[in-house]
């Protein structure tokens, strides 16, 4: 049973790329197989049907999560469940970081109430490239995660539900997130959600990061001391708040020379030493330029910009980044104002 077109909708952009980098070979991170994430969204989809959120846009992809879903289709949810009508997104299908940036301006331009992501920070970043001021409702499926949260399905499409249909008011449970943005040659080139990371490595190959030769500078938006990967360099040195107004500002060195030394979790179970030579405030709106005259710059833990001696970068801190829903801050609003509860006439 489904509900009818004219009911509020959703974006459901699974990642399923996800967790598949160089780190799981180097390093003893978890996995989150295909099977896992359909059946994380079929519980999304429970969610969802039960508040009245009657559209459930979605990717396809080449890696079998659209098949799971249409499979799952295929066999009616249990009597007492109304899943939304599913729809997948008429696009080409690349099986590159574009599906995601497509897929995403699509599910905007469809007029979603907000865009629930299963992956993990890099997949969050071209989602957030994408979104403008539609709500993203954050869920861990990835590596090296720091933005998104590990939460159970149902309840972060009760929490996406409830926004989307309107029972909970959208200012009073997403938070403004701030951005890494980085400026090349004088033109906004591309942002990062949690860490901006400079390397003289001269190539992109295999795009995760994950040794610390050739590491420069690192910049970050926030720093957890109980992070993993690039930011918890940071963390371990000076944490940084997301609600805090600034960020931090690091330029690394050989851990032989470096005055500080950090043992830091560069990926799950991969405990690496880094040299750091100094660390400073980064105040909203400064733009710093590069120290390297040639190498590549990572965003959020993936090599994506090439750039040489003739090319001048700078980084800037800003609070115009994605809206996120507090999942705790959604379901304390349904339980004050007794929007799950039903008046038993018995």
């Amino acid at each position: 049973m489904s509900l009818d077109d004219h009911a509020p909708s959703i974006g459901v952009l699974a990642n399923p790329a996800a967790g598949r980098d160089i780190r799981r070979l180097v390093a003893q991170a978890s996995v989150f197989p295909i099977a896992e994430k359909r059946n994380m969204i079929t519980r999304l989809f429970s969610s969802l049907g039960m508040l009245g959120v009657g559209t459930v846009y979605m990717m396809s992809d080449g890696n079998g999560i659209a098949d799971r879903i249409r499979h799952a289709l295929e066999t009616p949810p249990p009597s007492d469940q109304i899943w939304p009508k599913v729809v997948f997104l008429d696009m080409p299908i690349e099986d590159r970081a574009v599906d995601t940036l497509v897929a995403a301006e699509k599910m905007v331009a469809h007029g979603v109430g907000g865009i629930i992501v299963l992956g993990g920070d890099g997949t969050h970043r071209l989602v957030a490239s994408r979104a403008g001021d539609v709500p993203i409702t954050a869920l861990s499926t990835g590596t090296n995660n720091v933005f998104p949260a590990m939460r159970e399905a149902s309840i972060a499409g009760l929490a996406a539900g409830l926004v989307a249909t309107g029972q909970v008011p959208v200012g009073d449970c997403a938070v403004r997130n701030k951005v890494l943005r980085v400026d090349v040659n004088g033109v906004e080139s591309d942002l990062a959600l949690v860490d901006l990371c400079t390397s003289t490595e001269l190539w992109i190959g295999s795009r995760a990061l994950w040794r610390a030769e050739g590491l420069d500078q690192l910049f970050l938006s926030f720093a957890e001391a109980d992070a993993i990967g690039l930011s918890s360099i940071g963390g371990l040195i000076r944490p940084v708040t997301r609600a805090a107004e600034g960020g931090l500002w690091l330029n690394l060195a050989d851990p032989a020379s470096a005055p500080i030394i950090v043992t830091a979790p560069l990926a799950p179970g991969l405990m690496i030493d880094i040299g750091v030579e100094a660390v400073q405030d980064l105040r909203p709106g400064e733009a710093i330029s590069l120290r390297a005259e040639r190498g590549v710059v990572a965003l959020d833990g993936e090599r994506e910009i090439e750039f040489s001696q003739t090319d001048k970068l700078a980084v800037r801190l800003e609070w115009d980044g994605p809206l996120t829903l507090d999942i705790s801050k959604v379901m304390t609003y349904a339980a004050e104002h007794e929007l799950l509860h039903r008046v038993n006439a018995n």
